[in-house]
């Protein structure tokens, strides 16, 4: 008799147990999940943007360049360009004031496949307009 007691209430602690289990599952990875992807940027065409920094967001989870790029009949186009995160570029040197704006930038991007003015950008493909290396540590 006890059997047919006990085995009910193991099933019971059984899918409670279960339950909470799916639960802490899907909590833990819950933000890297949510971060989205880069399959908006063209990474197989890559363009070189030279222009005037007119702002620098130095914000979570992503830093941010705004760039004035002319055209050959001087008409000025602003680029927004995605970069790595704030603790990211601090671990490579570049820190906020690295960049300011009023800097003359030569940026390779991978553009946004939507053809709107703006991609990501890296430290690594990013020097000022003389071809010299932003002051970071590589």
């Amino acid at each position: 008799m006890n059997d047919r007691i006990i085995a009910p209430r193991a099933r019971v602690g059984c899918r409670a147990l279960s339950v909470f289990a799916a639960m802490l599952a899907t909590a833990g990875p819950g933000p890297l999940l949510a971060h989205h992807s880069f399959a908006m940027f063209d990474s197989d065409n890559p363009i070189d943007l030279v222009g005037t920094l007119r702002e620098f967001k130095y914000t979570n989870p992503h830093t941010f360049i705004v760039l004035e790029v002319k055209d050959e009949k001087g008409e000025t186009t602003t680029w927004s360009l995605e970069g790595g995160s704030p603790s990211a570029l601090v671990r490579a040197g570049l820190t906020s004031s690295t960049i300011k704006p009023g800097d003359q930038l030569k940026i390779k991007v991978r553009p946004l496949r939507s053809g709107a003015p703006g991609g990501a950008w890296d430290i690594e493909t990013t020097y000022y307009r003389d071809g010299s290396p932003l002051p970071v540590k590589h």
